[in-house]
């Protein structure tokens, strides 16, 4: 892994990016983005995550996170991705309604065996890429970003139009699916 994308201060707001494997479109289903979100409140609740901002997109998923108890980062963003994998392939399995459950599964599990990380199926690429957001201007930056980013995907004309995403929370808007400490 390159020094880049190392976390060397526990104490700071980092950048990250969770991308499905071959940037397969998961998160179109509702259950699938509901079990993301339920891992960050836990996360926020159980073991100390301070979640920034964040946006799911349909194959991606962008957040600041830092942390306010004694698990580090890496473990942090490690038990996010363990917990929503098991939840998302237990979902697809199970499912009666999902159309691409086979193509889904063959793909999660062509990733999990050509990793030897895994043994059987892989939802996530590897690595995060997390981006130590030591300025102001890079936290507003990556803000921006963030919550810019169904706008140019063309999926909302406003920003705050876009339900899976805290630009709600930064905006002030009640509709908020999940708190996040506003940081800007």
């Amino acid at each position: 892994m390159s020094r880049k994308y190392k976390i060397r201060d526990q104490d700071k707001f980092y950048f990250a990016t969770f991308t499905v494997v071959e940037w397969i479109d998961l998160f179109t289903h509702r259950e699938y983005r509901d079990i993301f979100l339920d891992s960050l409140r836990y996360c926020q609740k159980f073991k100390g995550l301070d979640l920034g901002a964040y946006c799911i997109m349909s194959s991606h998923v962008h957040m600041i996170l830092g942390r306010n108890g004694e698990l580090p980062i890496e473990g942090l963003m490690r038990d996010i991705k363990k917990f929503t994998s098991v939840k998302i392939l237990e979902a697809i399995k199970t499912s009666h309604t999902e159309s691409r459950k086979d193509i889904l599964l063959w793909h999660f599990g062509k990733a999990g065996r050509t990793n030897p990380n895994n043994t059987h199926f892989q939802v996530w690429q590897q690595h995060s890429h997390p981006i130590e957001l030591n300025t102001n201007e890079k936290v507003s930056r990556c803000i921006h970003y963030i919550h810019q980013n169904p706008v140019k995907a063309g999926i909302v004309l406003s920003q705050e139009d876009y339900l899976y995403s805290s630009a709600v929370n930064y905006a002030g808007l009640p509709e908020k699916l999940i708190d996040v400490l506003l940081i800007d």
